[in-house]
């Protein structure tokens, strides 16, 4: 069971071992792969995405049928008890959630988190201006407001973050930078693309520029390293 380097980076100054922990926004199951693998008596994996959960069962579940559990939820409303985790990972979860649901989540986060819980939220800082991504961003950003009315990405500083939890009583215990540059491969210059590409469609005839510009930089740039990843610990009073 592989886990990328960036979740053994962010895991390996917290105590995973033996704890009962919460994967929120589960994703390809990275963080509950690497909760496993370093000794979480539990893990429950929270996704709303059908193929997100389905991946995990296949790629954790199977093996670990008695420690992991997959529970396909809005993370506004987590179906799990008050105080019920000891750790908590967010990872690559926040880029794809939008200003107005992160407050909520916070909150339902805060109340399955027992006392002394611990938290990790590891994302992507802001793109330099200059980067070829955060055109390619922008264009995909702009052809969801036109087809969905809100952006699809908001990368938010680690400072950010943490004060939105800190607003939940969540204490800072560190920041640390857990991959400096950020690889961005060809395959997710072209899925990004496509994204953009999709919304544009939907978008109608205003959308027809953006998807023509999503497909110049993304033949233009074919794969850049550029930005950031961080983890931001924090922890609640015990």
């Amino acid at each position: 069971m592989e886990v990328p380097e960036t979740v053994t980076a962010a895991l390996a100054d917290r105590p995973v071992d033996g704890a009962h922990c919460l994967e929120a926004g589960a994703g390809a199951g990275n963080a509950t792969a690497g909760l496993i693998d370093a000794g979480a008596a539990q893990v429950v994996a929270v996704t709303n995405e059908r193929e997100h959960a389905e991946t995990v069962r296949e790629r954790v579940c199977q093996e670990y049928p008695d420690r992991v559990r997959v529970l396909e939820a809005d993370l506004r409303e987590i179906p799990l008890p008050d105080d019920s985790v000891e750790v908590v990972t967010a990872h690559a979860l926040c880029n794809v959630v939008p200003p107005a649901a992160l407050e909520n989540i916070a909150a339902e986060v805060t109340r399955v988190a027992a006392p002394g819980a611990h938290l990790l939220v590891d994302d992507y800082a802001p793109l330099p201006g200059e980067a070829a991504m955060a055109d390619l961003f922008a264009v995909e950003n702009a052809a969801a407001e036109l087809a969905v009315g809100r952006s699809a990405l908001t990368f938010y500083p680690a400072r950010v973050l943490q004060g939105v939890f800190e607003t939940h009583g969540w204490t800072h215990d560190r920041t640390k930078s857990v991959l400096d540059p950020v690889p961005w491969t060809e395959s997710h210059v072209s899925a990004h693309a496509d994204a953009a590409q999709e919304f544009a469609d939907d978008a109608g005839t205003a959308g027809n520029l953006l998807a023509e510009r999503a497909e110049d930089i993304a033949t233009t740039v074919g794969s850049e390293s550029t930005g950031e990843m961080y983890s931001l610990a924090m922890r609640l009073p015990g």
